[in-house]
This record gives structure tokens, C-alpha cells and sequence, in this order.
């Protein structure tokens, strides 16, 4: 049992770097995608998106066996240098391993602008902080093991994307046809994800009509409720260990004030 939660939290691990909503999903030895070849994306309509403030708890599965819970919360605003962000967190448990993000993002692209990140296990606690300058294609990492503290940039040459927040990006579109796509570049690779069907998909939550996305390379899949607000439901991984989170529950909540929009420094 031991080894097998090893494996998951490896795996999470990865996932949490570069997948579709919830922790990142896709690790450094992925670097190579950045030279794949990759289609050029369709060009969508996209309009103003209200973000919904939701909780989704997760069941995080690798074949039939639940090795722990995911929590995607989206009920708070922020502030960045006097401007009003998006907040949103994933906190991710096993047995042995506690992986919490903090995400800050535009408003109105959902480009990710701040993580503050903590990963906490038996073997390693780690705090991470990525700063992202979107306008100069410039992200900022600086991660804090213990006492030792490493920092490096990375510069790309495009906005910068955020795995967890991608189902935004489909969110917000107006219309959704098959075919749609959209190139993702994150800071250690590039891929594209794609609507492939509409279909029903079956969750601890109950049974959706949904939109089923692949990423190429096939490194992914998610499915988004096929109705207005587009709730992701079901993210699976497609390496060796075969990760999934499918969702268990759902709350709808009232948007704070805006007249008191949370700080950075009393949201950690």
C-alpha cells in the first residue's frame, strides 16, 4: 500500500505542473513537448465571464481506488498592488502528502499573475511563489526547502497559462463546437487541448451531459458539463499511473463584497 501512495503522490505531483484544472498534472520530463508539433489552434469568440463562486470537492482515484480528495475553491477576490484579482485554491490530500495552491489571476483573461504554493509530506516540505509578468512573457519562480532557497525565470514567448485555471479558457467562450482548441503554453511545455465529442459521463456527483476535451499529445482528457457554466466534473491522466478526479459535490455561493475584496497578505 505504501509504495502504491508513493506512486500517487509522484503522480500528483506531475499532474500538478501542467494539467486542466486541478493540480498540476504533467512533470519536467515532459520538457521535449515544447519542439512537438502542434497544430495552429482555432481562433474562438470569447466574451466577459463572470467567474462563479464555487467549491468542488473531488475524489482523486487511480483505477477503482480513491487515494484521496482534491478541493477547487473560487469564492474569494484578492488584491493585486490596488487591483481587484481573481483567488482561487486547490488543496490537494492523500494520506501522507498535502499539496495547497493559492492562485491569483486577471479578472478578465484568467491568466495567472501569482501561486503561492505548499507541499507537505513525510519526506519534503516545500513553499514555492511564482510571480508572473505576463506583459513580458517573464515567470519568476523561488522555492523555499527548509532553509535552502533557489530562484529562477523563465521567459516564454507568449502569455503564460495556468493548468488548474484552463477550464476557464472554455468557460468563457460563447460558443463550443467540436473541433474547438486552444494552444497551451505553460512554463515547461507546450500542447494544445481540443473538443473531441459531447457525451455523458458518469461522476460520484450523478451522470452529465458533457464536453470531452483530449490535450495532443495525449496527455489528458477533461470533461465540462455541456450546459452554461461548464463545471468541470471528470480529469483524467493518461501516463502510466492513471490518476483521476472525478467530482463528488458542488456549492454555489453568494460573491463577496466589493467593497472588501480580500488582500494577499490576509488570504495565506
Amino acid at each position: 500500500m505504501r509504495r502504491i501512495i508513493l506512486i500517487c503522490i509522484i503522480s500528483i505531483a506531475i499532474v500538478n505542473v501542467a494539467c486542466p484544472l486541478l493540480s498540476d498534472v504533467i512533470s519536467e520530463n515532459m520538457g521535449d513537448l515544447e519542439s512537438a508539433a502542434i497544430e495552429t489552434p482555432q481562433v474562438a469568440t470569447q466574451v466577459k465571464y463572470t467567474r462563479p463562486h464555487e467549491t468542488i470537492v473531488y475524489d482523486v482515484k487511480m483505477g477503482e481506488l480513491t487515494v484521496g480528495e482534491a478541493v477547487f475553491d473560487s469564492t474569494k477576490t484578492g488584491q493585486i498592488n490596488g487591483k481587484v484579482v481573481n483567488v482561487v485554491t486547490l488543496d490537494t490530500s492523500l494520506a501522507t502528502f498535502r499539496d495547497t495552491e493559492t492562485i491569483y489571476s486577471d479578472p478578465d483573461t484568467f491568466l495567472p499573475l501569482k501561486i503561492e504554493r505548499k507541499i507537505r509530506s513525510f519526506i519534503v516540505e516545500e513553499n514555492i511563489v511564482e510571480t508572473y509578468d505576463q506583459n513580458n512573457y517573464v515567470l519568476t519562480i523561488a522555492r523555499l526547502n527548509g532553509t535552502a532557497k533557489k530562484e529562477e525565470t523563465i521567459k516564454k514567448d507568449g502569455v503564460i497559462h495556468n493548468a488548474i485555471l484552463l477550464p476557464y479558457q472554455a468557460r468563457r467562450e460563447r460558443n463550443l463546437d467540436l473541433g474547438w482548441s486552444l494552444l497551451v503554453d505553460l512554463p515547461n511545455k507546450k500542447f494544445q487541448i481540443e473538443l473531441v465529442s459531447i457525451e455523458e459521463v458518469k461522476v460520484p456527483a450523478g451522470t452529465f451531459n458533457a464536453y470531452h476535451f483530449k490535450s495532443m499529445p495525449n496527455l489528458f482528457e477533461v470533461w465540462l458539463t455541456a450546459d452554461e457554466r461548464r463545471v468541470p466534473v471528470k480529469i483524467k491522466g493518461m501516463d502510466s499511473v492513471g490518476y483521476t478526479l472525478v467530482m463528488r459535490k458542488e456549492a454555489l455561493e453568494a460573491p463577496p463584497s466589493p467593497q472588501e475584496p480580500l488582500t494577499i497578505s490576509n488570504l495565506k
